[in-house]
């Protein structure tokens, strides 16, 4: 059987993925290899390595990797693996000062990766043994805004091709200044492509979200896709009729006009989920763990214009957010449930609402058959017209490029 047939025509012929790509865990060891020790994965926030000597532990597939900022400030990843034996240099997120040590022979290396301490190594010298050969192994890192990314693969194109127009078409944000305000986690009984698919389209708006439907209305859905690896949608304009929790908070400062009355939702390619509103962003990274159970690391941001707020003004936003994650959560693990017991062939998908679906299955299936990410085909945008479209209108508040 080809895995990807369904998925390799005209959205107007595609199925869903096969259920065994949800739960087999041949499948899964396949796409942590395939995927996310290739990609550009989301790690964390630029919040958690924001001072020198903050270490932050992160898992890319089957690989364990070291997250910091050395004391120019410059961005530095490293595999988790000391150059003498392979230790696993830190379990968890620390401070460690200058110096990254060794817990098993004490070998320490600089936050620049240099192996910089050897004790008792040369008691009886070595002639072929130089410490500047035996530096951490470096690993590319980059950031966009407020997101940590991490790469393993060299051949990758970089982040900045990897995300196309998305640093344009959200820079009016400003996004590198926003801060932490809350953080949250969840753990998800469901494979990771179940939630980030279920984020991706509003089919299922106003049957699982009766009460999200309100402020994020089918109707003022519009697509939000240029060349890039992700998958988006806007609402605009969001509704404040029947409810306002998202519109409480004052808007960020300098907002143009469309993303003053607007909601942007980005799924960026394979792990981050981002929405984001005018004075607000609810941020989800996906952690897979197994082909069943998938970790979310949720992050609330607030803008820098917004002064310091209590927990108690952020609550009114924050509760929203989780009750619909809440309803988000109970029908992804039913649809693991479905595909894992069920295991029935995939049926079409729906032309109006789930073209994200067929793009966010086709970068899987281009990750996934690669020889090497360097022939990587990147997405191109959505165009203007109604079949481009799929039956979308034409958005009433476009950003200024695409009027």
């Amino acid at each position: 059987m080809n895995l990807w047939a369904g998925t390799r025509v005209p959205l107007t012929e595609a199925t869903g993925l096969p259920p065994q790509s949800y739960s087999d865990p041949l499948f899964f060891a396949d796409e942590r290899k395939q995927v996310f020790e290739r990609a550009w994965v989301a790690v964390g926030t630029t919040a958690e390595v924001a001072s020198a000597g903050r270490v932050v532990v992160r898992q890319c597939g089957n690989r364990s990797i070291l997250v910091t900022r050395d004391k120019q400030g410059v961005l530095r990843g490293f595999i988790n693996s000391c150059r003498h034996r392979g230790t696993e240099l830190l379990a968890t997120d620390c401070e460690v000062g200058n110096t990254i040590f060794c817990p098993y022979h004490r070998w320490g290396y600089g936050l620049d990766g240099a192996l910089r301490s050897t004790p008792l190594f040369g008691e009886i010298p070595r002639d072929d043994f130089r410490r500047e050969d035996f530096g951490l192994v470096e690993i590319r890192v980059d950031t966009w805004g407020f997101l940590l990314f991490a790469c393993l693969s060299e051949e990758t194109p970089p982040l900045g091709e990897w995300l196309g127009d998305l640093t344009w078409r959200m820079g009016g944000y400003g996004f590198e200044q926003w801060r932490v305000q809350a953080e949250a986690t969840f753990e998800v009984r469901a494979n990771w492509k179940l939630i980030t698919e279920n984020f991706q389209e509003y089919y299922h708006l106003q049957w699982v979200h009766p009460e999200l439907a309100k402020v994020s209305r089918v109707k003022d859905h519009y697509r939000y896709q240029g060349p890039g690896m992700y998958c988006g949608q806007t609402t605009t304009p969001v509704s404040a009729d029947d409810r306002d929790d998202w519109l409480v908070l004052p808007p960020a400062a300098g907002l143009n006009q469309s993303d003053l009355v607007s909601g942007r939702f980005v799924a960026v390619f394979p792990n981050v989920m981002v929405s984001v509103l005018p004075n607000h962003v609810f941020l989800i990274r996906l952690e897979p763990v197994a082909p069943d159970l998938t970790i979310e690391h949720a992050t609330f941001l607030l803008p820098p214009s917004t002064p310091e707020i209590s927990d108690e003004d952020m609550a009114q936003t924050r509760n929203f957010w989780i009750d619909v994650n809440n309803e988000d959560i109970d029908i992804v693990e039913r649809g693991q449930r479905g595909v894992t017991a069920g295991a029935i062939p995939p049926g079409p998908l729906a032309p109006r609402f789930e073209e994200p679906l067929h793009r966010f299955h086709n970068m899987l299936a281009d990750t996934m058959t690669a020889e090497s990410l360097a022939e990587i085909t990147i997405p191109a945008g959505d165009g203007n017209s109604e079949a481009e479209r799929l039956g979308c209108g034409v958005n009433p508040n476009p950003i200024e490029q695409y009027r």
